[in-house]
């Protein structure tokens, strides 16, 4: 292998190394002016999207020993998009972008060292936020205390009209 080309493969393998997850996607027939686009979007949510040899990409995941990486189907036109921070806002932005354009489709993808599938890309982008996810699991954590709170605030209420029905009972009677 020629020097550049052991060069690229080092290069692909700290961004295949270094990204918290890496979405596959098919391009083809997308316009530059609507590729920019794409990346322009990706960049805003800390992800790049970089059109890589796929013989390279294979070798570099190979070499850092991504195992899951190599699973995936790296044949005809791919795109690479890596990042950190929450996958679910990178795969709702190529989801979109693939219903916007018909041509950009996820391939699958590879996320805590598992290798995912298309269908799998398309159920992360359904997903509410991180955010969001986090506000649901925090109101199911304190449900059980504010259950509680709410059965002895009813047991204290009912005893308090208890004693005022009594003492106005002892009043009148």
């Amino acid at each position: 292998m020629r020097i550049e080309k052991k060069q690229m493969v080092e290069e692909i393998g700290v961004l295949l190394k270094e990204s918290d997850y890496l979405f596959l996607i098919s391009y083809k027939g997308l316009d530059v002016a609507a590729f920019s686009e794409l990346r322009g979007k990706l960049a805003e949510k800390n992800a790049v999207c970089r059109v890589l040899k796929n013989r390279l990409v294979r070798k570099a995941a190979e070499k850092e020993g991504l195992d899951a990486m190599t699973q995936l189907d790296l044949a005809r036109d791919t795109a690479v998009v890596a990042g950190s921070g929450d996958p679910g806002e990178v795969a709702k932005v190529i989801d979109s972008f693939g219903k916007a354009f018909n041509v950009v489709a996820p391939k699958g993808g590879c996320l805590d060292g598992e290798a995912l599938s298309s269908a799998d890309v398309k159920e992360i982008a359904s997903l509410p936020s991180r955010e969001v996810l986090l506000s649901q699991l925090l109101g199911v954590l304190q449900a059980p205390s504010r259950n509680l709170v709410s059965v002895l605030n009813a047991k204290a209420t009912e005893m308090l009209n208890i004693l005022n029905a009594y003492k106005n009972k002892k009043e009148n009677g």
